[in-house]
């Protein structure tokens, strides 16, 4: 089993002044429920390299088991200090791929267009696709074959209106999720703030927020399975 985990290559949070990037959680627990599944992983950015970690990831409140896992596991952060180039990456080589959110892709990979065709490339390929909480998003530009959004007429999910205006970035972040999905004509769903919902329409697996990712990580195995 091989994985494709990509990660965004962007720091910065608008026109703050303060940094984002990858959420540490998001990427931590799903690289584990990989692993630990016997999956041979490969992680990827668009630039390249280490990917930069959105800050208050780090705080002490957001760390669980897998997070410190990760912090005593020199294998795993060489790993992620040298992810490959996005673009030198083939859908062929790999049974499904996972997008871990942080703000940061809703900069970067939403707008890549070698994110854009990779994407495509799985979809047409019948591989499952995962994504988890911001991460979503960089489905914005993605096409079905039939030249419609891939994600119109699917049931979908990914970071709430009141999950970004409680973290008081609504007015910082270049599009919610919410609103872009539902005027693609996606089937938006939501559970509470902060909680577990994961949303599988065939092959295509999101989850709304980081307390969701090991559950994406998970229905992505199963999916490759099928």
């Amino acid at each position: 089993m091989k994985i494709l985990l990509v990660l965004t290559s962007h720091d910065k949070l608008g026109n703050t002044g303060k940094k984002t990037g990858f959420w540490l959680e998001e990427f931590a627990a799903p690289y584990y429920i990989f692993k630990d599944a016997g999956a041979e992983i490969t992680l990827a950015s668009p630039a390249g390299g280490q990917p930069p970690l959105d800050p208050k990831s780090d705080l002490p409140e957001f760390q669980t088991e897998l997070t410190h896992r990760f912090k005593a596991d020199p294998a795993a952060q060489q790993a992620l200090a040298n992810t490959v180039k996005l673009d030198s990456v083939k859908q062929d080589d790999f049974d499904t791929v996972f997008y871990p959110g942080g703000h940061g892709p809703l900069w970067d990979l939403a707008e890549s267009p070698a994110s854009i065709r990779l994407i495509e490339s799985f979809e047409r390929a019948g591989k499952p696709i995962g994504f988890v909480c911001h991460a979503p998003g960089v489905l914005r530009h993605v096409k079905s074959a039939n030249g419609d959004a891939l994600i119109k007429g699917r049931h979908v999910t990914g970071f709430s209106n009141s999950e970004e205006a409680a973290v008081e970035l609504t007015d910082i972040v270049p599009f919610l999720i919410e609103d872009e999905f539902n005027a693609l004509g996606g089937l938006y769903e939501k559970g509470p703030d902060w909680g577990v919902h994961v949303v599988q329409d065939g092959k295509l697996v999101t989850g709304q927020n980081p307390a969701s990712s090991e559950d994406v990580a998970k229905a992505l195995i199963r999916a490759i399975c099928v």
